[in-house]
C-alpha cells in the first residue's frame, strides 16, 4: 500500500478545520474526502458475500446504495444488504446460461430488475409483494452471447443491449418490446472472416444520453447518435458518429474491447484485451471512417509519416506528436476473460479495473498514476 504524504494529512487536517469553522459545506467536505487519495489508500475488503455456486460475472447497486445485485454462472440473481453481508433475496434468472450483467432500473422502488446471459436473452424480473418474482423474455441475440446492457440515464423504461452477433438493440420497457438497430461493422477487415463486431460492451453518455459508444473484438470504440435513427426504419443508421483508437492500435488484429465507460465529464475510458486502459475526450474522436492503406505509415521511433487523403491520420485529431494522446493506465492483466472497467469517485478522480492476478487496481484518472493494488479474490477479477 502506497503510504500517505505529509501534504495528504496535512490536507485532511485543513478541510476537517474549514468544516468546524462553516468555511467548508458539508456536501464539499464529503465531497473532498470521498475523492481523496487518503480515502483510496484505506479502502480493505468489508465482508465477503458468499452465496453463489459459480463465476460472479455482475455486480451493480441500487440507487440508494444500500442494495447490492449480483449474477453468476449459478444462472441466479442475488440482491444483498452489503452491510449485514446476508442475502435479502435469491431467485433464479430464467436463462439457460451464464448471466453476465444484472442491473437495476432507476425510479422502480428496487423492484425491477434486467438480465442479460450467455444464452443470448435480455429477461426482466419483476418482484412481487411477498418476495415473489416473476420474470419475462424481452428479447434475445441469436446464437450469440449478451454481456452489457445500458439504461439510458434518468428513465425508467429505457435501456441499449449489444451482443457477440454485433448487433445493438433498443428496449422499451413500457411496450416491453424490442427494436434491432443496427450490426456494429468492422472498419478495416484486413482479415477477411467477417464484416460484423462482435460486441462486448456498451455505455451511454450521461452528459448526453443522445450518444453512446460500443466496442468488442475490433480496436475501434465506435460512438453513435440515437438522434440519427428513424424509427420507421428508412435512414441509415449504421455509421457512427465518431471512432477512438490508440494511435499504435490502427492496423492490430490481435486485440480487442472487453469494457466501456463514460465519465460524468464525457471522457470515454476503454479497456482492451492483452493490452492497457485508455482514456479518450470527445476531441479525439475521429469524424471520418479510418481505413488503414498500404500508404499510411506509422513509424514509432521516427519523425516522418506518409499519409493518404481519407486515411485515419489526416483526421485532426490524431496528432503523430502524442500531444492529443489518450492517456493510458497499466499495471494489470487482462486477458482470459471479458473484464469491465470503471471510475471511480464523485467526480470520477480514480479509475479502477480487476486484473486475471485477482487483484484490483485503482489509478488517478489525471496523470495515470497507480496507486492502489488490492488483493481481492484468489482468482480472476471480472468487475469493479
Amino acid at each position: 500500500m502506497k503510504k500517505r504524504s505529509s501534504a495528504d494529512i496535512d490536507q485532511a487536517v485543513v478541510n476537517v478545520w474549514k468544516r468546524e469553522l462553516g468555511q467548508l459545506s458539508t456536501r464539499n467536505f464529503a465531497h473532498r474526502f470521498a475523492a481523496s487519495e487518503d480515502l483510496v489508500s484505506r479502502l480493505e475488503i468489508h465482508k465477503k458475500l458468499e452465496k453463489h455456486d459459480g463465476c460472479v460475472n455482475t455486480l451493480s447497486f441500487n440507487a440508494g446504495g444500500d442494495i447490492l445485485v449480483s449474477g453468476s454462472d449459478d444462472l441466479r440473481v442475488i440482491l444483498w444488504d452489503w452491510e449485514t453481508g446476508r442475502d435479502k433475496l435469491s431467485f433464479r434468472s430464467g436463462h439457460a446460461n451464464n448471466v453476465f450483467q444484472a442491473n437495476f432500473m432507476p425510479f422502480s422502488d428496487d423492484r425491477t430488475i434486467i438480465t442479460c446471459a450467455a444464452d443470448g436473452e435480455i429477461r426482466q424480473a419483476q418482484i412481487l409483494e411477498g418476495g415473489e418474482v416473476k420474470t419475462i423474455l424481452l428479447g434475445k441475440h441469436e446464437e450469440s452471447q449478451v454481456h452489457k446492457l445500458a439504461i439510458e440515464p434518468g428513465s425508467a423504461h429505457i435501456f441499449y443491449s449489444c451482443g457477440e452477433d454485433g448487433v445493438v438493440q433498443h428496449f422499451d420497457l413500457r411496450t416491453r418490446s424490442a427494436t434491432e438497430l443496427f450490426t456494429c461493422l468492422c472498419v478495416d477487415d484486413l482479415k477477411g472472416y467477417r464484416s460484423y463486431v462482435p460486441l462486448n460492451a456498451i455505455a451511454i453518455d450521461p452528459r448526453n444520453p443522445n450518444l453512446f459508444a460500443v466496442g468488442g473484438m475490433d480496436k475501434f470504440a465506435q460512438l453513435y447518435d440515437i438522434r440519427k435513427y428513424k424509427w420507421d426504419g428508412s435512414s441509415d443508421f449504421g455509421q457512427p458518429a465518431c471512432y477512438f483508437c490508440p494511435q499504435h492500435l490502427i492496423g492490430n488484429e490481435d486485440t480487442g474491447i472487453t469494457g466501456l465507460s463514460f465519465s460524468d465529464q464525457s471522457e470515454l475510458l476503454v479497456s482492451y484485451g492483452d493490452e492497457f486502459i485508455y482514456l479518450f475526450t470527445q476531441s479525439m474522436g475521429l469524424r471520418n471512417p479510418p481505413f488503414p492503406s498500404s500508404s499510411f505509415m506509422v513509424s514509432m521511433g521516427s519523425d516522418t509519416s506518409k499519409v493518404e487523403p481519407g486515411s485515419i491520420a489526416s483526421s485532426s485529431s490524431m496528432d503523430l506528436d502524442g500531444k492529443n494522446a489518450p492517456r493510458v493506465y497499466m499495471g494489470h492483466r487482462n486477458c482470459e476473460t471479458v473484464k469491465g472497467v470503471s471510475f471511480f469517485g464523485p467526480r470520477c478522480e480514480y479509475v479502477t479495473s480487476g486484473s486475471d492476478c485477482g487483484r484490483i487496481f485503482i489509478w488517478k484518472k489525471r496523470g495515470g498514476e497507480l496507486i492502489r493494488v488490492m488483493e481481492a479474490d484468489k482468482d480472476v477479477v471480472n468487475c469493479t
